[in-house]
């Protein structure tokens, strides 16, 4: 019988005050597909970690190629043949292709050393089409795609004969079209025999992908079985350790009048001509394809690109919106797609990070009221079941759907009339995406008008009272909750609508 390539076993690892892993076994066998899955702060991202020479276990051995090892820094690890590719890219951006798939290792020609520049494009380039990829390894890296930084991260693998390859959360940034490009990319990896570690919080692709899975909770193995002999719903109930029948709790609330109206909306690039509304205690949801304008309509209405015509109104008043400060003094809250690098500052505390919003109102003759500040971020983090062992824990050190939580945090303390959620649940596992759905139901039977745009279609039909689709930085369809459908609304986003039943309202286009 083959042996895994790389074994975990009896593996367990702490830190101050946490045990992440508790007697893990986990193992990858030559050309296996092994999803790794479970909700954050299962213990993946330390398993992975252990696996790729970032932290050493405080118990149990690893084995590799059948043999007991020590992996005892990233760079043993890439020696040994491990490569792993994160969802934060790490290609130099200043750097061609083919120097970046040879980083560190460039071929030399002649006693100077000198690089053979010719064998590393004639190289790269063959690795590229060993991988399906045909692309000009002399370009900049940062004109790249993230769906092909991510293939020139699978070539700087390859042409290291990495015999394991970790893919963590690889297509959280990718378009279907993409997502599809890199999975047969990882079948032809997994036909050269490369053991594949594939962590995503996408159950579907698990199905797509995977030959077998793990599943990880509060640090302890639950379970590893073939693919095939699981279910979508046993897979969830092993990872929150109950059944979660309800991903999308989406409860009834009175809708009432109009607090967002948006009449011809319009900045040159961004948004064109824009015109939709928001009611008291509804959820509107905001489809469309990558690159159709959502995340920049929702920037225009914040004043972060101010609109260069049209109006705004919030409750019946057309107002002004230059800059985020007056949207938030208007009422209106926008929680962006980026939590990490746009809605947090991660090495602040959770209390920090909560009351960063409203500091102004909590300040007595130019001082911070530490009690006050205390008070608010007690409240919500009560309010949103976050996480965390005190309020002075840095936000870094959180799970990402704790991190998610306490921006949504910061942004209700200011009391909001209109809350823009960009993308609420990408990126967070099952769990914290329905704790995030029922809050959502939550604030609107208690009349916040909300505005959530999500490129899951799942998502958008779940939680939606009403759905407006765009493409090309316009609005160019919306549909009833009852009227909504997975085909009618990814059709209207494509610009086929001729080819279906119509069932909303929708625009004439070209």
């Amino acid at each position: 019988m083959t042996e895994p390539i790389i074994d975990l076993r009896s593996i367990s690892k702490s830190f101050p005050g946490v045990q992440a892993l508790v007697d893990v076994n986990f193992g990858v066998m030559p050309g296996e597909v092994h999803a790794l899955v479970g909700e954050n702060g299962a213990g993946k991202s330390t398993l992975i970690k252990l696996v790729a020479g970032v932290y050493q276990p405080n118990a149990g051995e690893i084995r590799f190629d059948g043999q007991p090892v020590h992996i005892l820094n990233p760079r043993q690890a890439q020696t040994m043949g491990i490569a792993a590719i994160y969802q934060e890219s790490s290609l130099y951006n200043e750097l061609s292709v083919a120097e970046n798939v040879f980083m560190g290792r460039h071929p030399s020609s002649g006693k100077l050393g000198m690089v053979d520049w010719g064998a590393m494009y004639r190289t790269s380039e063959e690795v590229l089409e060993r991988l399906g990829v045909h692309m000009d390894v002399r370009v900049k890296a940062r004109g790249l795609s993230t769906a092909n930084r991510q293939r020139v991260e699978m070539a700087k693998a390859l042409s290291q004969n990495a015999k394991v390859l970790i893919m963590d959360e690889p297509t959280a940034s990718l378009t279907q079209h993409d997502v599809e490009e890199l999975f047969k990319t990882v079948r032809i990896l997994r036909e050269h025999g490369v053991g594949i570690i594939y962590i995503s919080h996408r159950l579907e692709e698990v199905f797509d992908l995977a030959d077998r899975v793990t599943v990880l909770r509060d640090g302890r193995l639950i379970d590893t079985r073939p693919v095939s002999e699981v279910t979508q719903g046993q897979l969830v109930s092993m990872m929150v350790g109950r059944m979660l029948d309800v991903l999308f709790p989406k409860e009834h609330a009175a809708i009432g009048e109009p607090v967002l109206r948006v009449k011809n909306l319009h900045r040159a690039g961004l948004v064109n001509d824009a015109s939709f509304e928001v009611r008291r205690g509804e959820i509107v949801g905001l489809a469309g394809l990558v690159g159709a304008g959502r995340s920049e309509l929702a920037q225009v209405i914040f004043g972060v690109f101010p609109a260069e015509s049209g109006t705004i109104e919030l409750d019946g008043k057309v107002v002004t919106i230059r800059s985020p400060r007056a949207a938030m003094s208007l009422g209106v809250a926008y929680v962006p797609e980026d939590r990490q690098r746009q809605g947090l500052i991660l090495p602040m505390t959770v209390r920090e990070n909560i009351t960063m919003a409203i500091l102004e109102s909590l300040t007595r003759f130019g001082f911070v009221s530490y009690a006050a500040e205390d008070k608010v971020a007690s409240t919500y983090t009560e309010r949103l079941q976050i996480r965390t062992p005190s309020l002075s824990q840095l936000a870094m050190n959180l799970s990402g759907g704790n991190q998610q939580k306490i921006v949504v945090s910061k942004w209700l303390a200011s009391e909001p009339k209109v809350l823009i959620l960009d993308e609420p649940t990408r990126g967070i596992d099952v769990g914290a995406k329905a704790e995030i759905h029922r809050l959502m139901s939550q604030l609107a039977q208690q009349g916040l008008g909300i505005l959530m745009i999500s490129s899951e279609l799942p998502e958008i039909l779940g939680m939606s009272d009403r759905i407006l689709v765009m493409r090309k930085n316009t609005i160019v369809g919306e549909y009833s909750r009852a009227d909504a459908t997975q085909e009618k609304v990814i059709a209207t986003a494509m610009g086929l609508d001729s080819q279906i039943d119509q069932g909303g309202t929708t625009v004439e286009r070209n």
